[in-house]
């Protein structure tokens, strides 16, 4: 194994001009949620051409290409996202979007070209690698506006069977972190997540006559109070959890008091003790608002994504792998983040490894994600393609070698 993952290291550094061209072509011709019609049929065309088992439109325009060793071993899986979001790049480069108002902002560019690189490099080894390993390319981890993400589809279709994968591994690009650099969790990586929709309904009445009515205006900045005051109060400080609304609408004239006030936005938590808290609690205080107030107070909480908790025993194999190909200086523990990723259904399935892979630019402030200003540190991709390939190489092996 050790062999293996040294050709490995010397075959990425090899492939380093591959892989950005890659990264480059889907950076040119981004697609948005559900719509990944060229993304996958580039993908499945690079696949077939390095002799893997292909199979397409799952679940929309999924791919699962079937890479088997010449040993026995175990099936694992790696996956990628496609997807891009729908933003106008402001970034100046000869490969920026050629897509009016379509823009790979989260480096789902990066995840493919990785992938496909890690596919490419494995299948020249194929000869001496163990087991299966199975290469998952996943519309729609963004999500359109209807909020059907493409990974509960994959799932479903069953892309970790026959035979059951024994893990999954994924990484996502880091704008804060350097170049290269890892970090990782043990357990709970990522937040899960719920769509909130808060409805309050008043009663019309003139501005100047707002007795006459309820005002479901004022209703809601109580109702914020009492959300935020509930979350400091009645929350244990040592359980994170972010609740935060990102639209509000209502009302139709300056002089009248609206019907209804609809706010939306997102609960993001790490157990799932905590979100059945919330929701119950902010319930309770509601009903208490709602008699005070005369309006009708209305939460949803639609559940998104669940918690990402990475597999601890498959995490420290993983780790020893990556500390192989990367360096330990390069790897770090790290605390949860509260976004959320749809790779928890995956995770919720099999035992999975799920981390984040530093794309800053030496010297550079860090860029968001998502913002139209993106530009990721291509070196990066080095790195991202060492660390797929050896994790694939690596746990695939019948009994683990490290």
């Amino acid at each position: 194994m050790e062999k293996i993952l040294a050709e490995i290291e010397i075959l990425a550094r090899q492939m380093e001009d591959e892989v950005i061209a890659l990264r480059r072509d889907f950076h040119m011709h981004p697609e948005l949620s559900h719509e990944e019609e060229r993304t996958a049929r580039v993908v499945a065309g690079h696949l077939r051409d390095l002799g893997l088992e292909v199979t397409t439109g799952i679940a929309g325009h999924g791919v699962v290409g079937k890479l088997t060793g010449a040993r026995p071993g175990q099936a694992v899986a790696w996956r990628a996202d496609m997807d891009a979001l729908p933003l106008k790049e402001k970034v100046e480069v000869p490969w920026r979007s050629r897509t009016p108002g379509v823009m790979h902002a989260c480096g789902h560019d990066f995840h493919l070209a990785v992938a496909l690189g890690a596919a490419r490099l494995l299948s020249r080894l194929k000869d001496r690698l163990a087991g299966e390993i199975r290469f998952i390319f996943q519309p729609a981890e963004e999500a359109p506006k209807d909020g059907t993400s493409g990974a509960p589809g994959m799932v479903a279709a069953g892309v970790l069977d026959n035979p059951r994968v024994a893990a999954v591994a994924g990484l996502h690009v880091a704008p804060n972190l350097e170049a290269g650099h890892v970090r990782y969790h043990r357990e709970e990586v990522m937040a899960g997540a719920c769509h909130l929709t808060l409805t309050v309904i008043g009663k019309p009445a003139h501005g100047a006559t707002p007795h006459r009515g309820v005002d479901p205006i004022l209703v809601s900045a109580q109702a914020l109070g009492l959300i935020q005051s509930f979350l400091a109060q009645r929350i244990d400080a040592r359980h994170p959890v972010v609740l935060t609304f990102g639209t509000i609408s209502g009302g139709s004239r300056f002089n009248i008091l609206a019907d209804k006030v609809v706010l939306e936005g997102s609960l993001r938590y790490l157990q799932d003790g905590v979100r059945r808290e919330v929701e119950e609690g902010l319930n309770r205080k509601f009903a208490g608002l709602a008699l005070a107030t005369g309006a009708r107070i209305e939460l949803e909480a639609r559940p998104i994504y669940p918690v990402l908790r990475n597999d601890p025993r498959l995490t420290d194999q993983a780790v020893a792998v990556l500390r192989r190909v990367l360096g330990p200086e390069r790897l770090k523990s790290h605390f949860p983040a509260m976004g959320s990723e749809d790779f928890s259904y995956f995770a919720a399935q099999v035992p999975a490894f799920y981390f984040f892979l530093g794309v800053k630019p030496p010297g550079k402030k860090p860029q968001a994600l998502h913002s139209p200003h993106f530009n990721p540190d291509e070196a990066a991709l080095t790195w991202g393609l060492k660390a797929a390939a050896g994790l694939m190489a690596g746990l695939s092996e019948p009994e683990f070698p490290f």
